[in-house]
């Protein structure tokens, strides 16, 4: 992971962060959706001050972080959504980790104390991956959406800032 850095993501970043969260949707484990959003609602739709890529010694980005609001309520400022995505072929170098641990430093410093996430049952991977950063599973929905014609169940999971609770 030497060669692995952590930055913010930037607008100039658009077509990669892209490619890579498509090549999460075609994996068929990442998300209910099945394509990547234009970099316009992509934009909307996440927090500004909490995304973040992971970069090579060469700048390249091998995967990404952001979150986005779960609610407009004053009450839920502090919780948010997050979403992780890296490239197939950086997977297993331990890039998601370091995407997770900037995305936790940043949100405890804005004052977030509760990150969330949805995870497909069969995304063994960031099901442990979560675990090992601090997440804990909150409970299954079951069947709760249809994804490429076949009902799916989703792990939600959370976690809470000791710092901040």
């Amino acid at each position: 992971m030497v060669d692995i850095t952590v930055r913010p993501m930037s607008p100039a970043d658009a077509e990669r962060v892209l490619t890579i969260y498509q090549a999460g949707l075609d994996g068929g484990h990442a998300s209910f959706e099945t394509t990547a959003p234009t970099w316009a609602a992509f934009d909307a739709g996440k927090l500004p001050a909490h995304r973040f890529v992971a970069v090579d010694a060469d700048d390249r980005i091998l995967g990404w972080v952001a979150v986005s609001p779960t609610s407009a309520r004053p009450v839920y400022a502090g919780v948010v959504e997050h979403s992780v995505y890296v490239d197939p072929a950086a997977q297993g170098r331990g890039v998601a980790r370091l995407l997770l641990d900037a995305l936790i430093a940043s949100t405890e410093a804005a004052g977030i104390w509760t990150i969330q996430s949805g995870v497909f049952p069969e995304n063994t991977a960031s099901l442990a991956l979560h675990q090992r950063a601090g997440f804990r599973v909150i409970g299954t929905r079951e069947r709760v959406g249809r994804h490429h014609g076949r009902w799916r169940d989703v792990v939600l999971l959370e976690r809470r800032s000791p710092v901040l609770t």
